[in-house]
């Protein structure tokens, strides 16, 4: 029997090299090399279907072929082979969690494009997707999958782009999309300092959880939406906390707010319309 047979050994054995596996798949992705990967595994089956259906002149090709491979590999993968010697003596090749570095990046990227948004008095909604999906809004805009950045978030809201006029969706990963038309608040009792922007921010926040950050043109302020409420205008250390809770992801979804809100803004500091 192969189970009694088995030591403690071997489990850590296949536990380690499925590891290295995957984090060198990790690698790869988006590369070359994962075309040349996909071409060895086509070559690979066709080789094992060969020897199957006993097809011999086939299997000898192919036998022949992998073996020139041994010498051919390198030199195909020789930047990804680098890369990954190199990530393997900074000891990135093992975490196992998201960089830690990778998180603040990203929200440092947004934090500098809404300050510099916020420096030009360029409007800008941006929306912050959560756990309920957004797709009935952004299904019909411009459909982006890039991953955030400051200048690609300022150009989105650039006077005289074809995509200024309207929201920009992203999740923790990437900018799903732009030109994305919200869903206005019905309140009635809404200040008119609040325009066609804010309305839209505190709409999106009553149909899902999402986080809405705008910046007012007329008053060069950035202020964030949650539940159907609006937030003062927020300051820069304020801005990247909320940045970093959101891509770290650590809180529930439930508690988010709450928490920051706790740590964040002071309770005469959001305005309730129901009062």
């Amino acid at each position: 029997m192969f189970w009694p047979s088995l030591r403690w050994q071997d489990l850590l054995d296949i536990f380690i090299i499925a590891f290295v596996v995957y984090k060198l798949l990790l690698l790869v992705v988006g590369t070359r090399a994962v075309q040349l990967l996909r071409g060895l595994m086509v070559l690979g089956i066709t080789a094992a279907l060969a020897n199957l259906l006993e097809l011999k002149a086939l299997t000898w090709v192919l036998s022949r072929f992998f073996q020139a491979l041994l010498i051919v590999i390198p030199v195909l993968f020789q930047p990804e082979l680098r890369r990954v010697l190199e990530e393997l003596g900074r000891g990135h090749l093992w975490r196992i969690q998201k960089g830690k570095e990778k998180l603040e990046t990203l929200a440092d990227e947004v934090l500098r494009a809404l300050l510099y948004l916020q420096s030009k008095r360029i409007g800008a909604l941006l929306v912050l997707q959560r756990q309920t999906g957004l797709k009935e809004v952004w299904r019909s805009a411009v459909p982006i999958k890039a991953q955030p950045s400051q200048e690609l978030l300022v150009s989105l809201f650039w006077p005289g782009n074809p995509l200024h006029d309207g929201a920009v969706i992203l999740d923790r990963n990437s900018v799903i999309a732009a030109s994305c038309y919200l869903p206005l608040t019905e309140k009635s009792d809404l200040s008119r300092w609040y325009g066609t922007r804010h309305r839209a921010a505190l709409g999106v926040t009553e149909i899902s959880d999402a986080l809405a950050l705008v910046v007012s043109e007329e008053r060069g302020e950035i202020s964030l939406a949650v539940n159907g409420r609006i937030s003062n205008p927020l300051n820069e250390e304020q801005l990247r906390k909320l940045l970093l809770h959101y891509f770290r992801g650590k809180d529930g979804y439930r508690s988010f707010w709450d928490r920051f809100r706790d740590s964040l803004i002071e309770e005469d500091s959001v305005i309730d319309y129901d009062d």
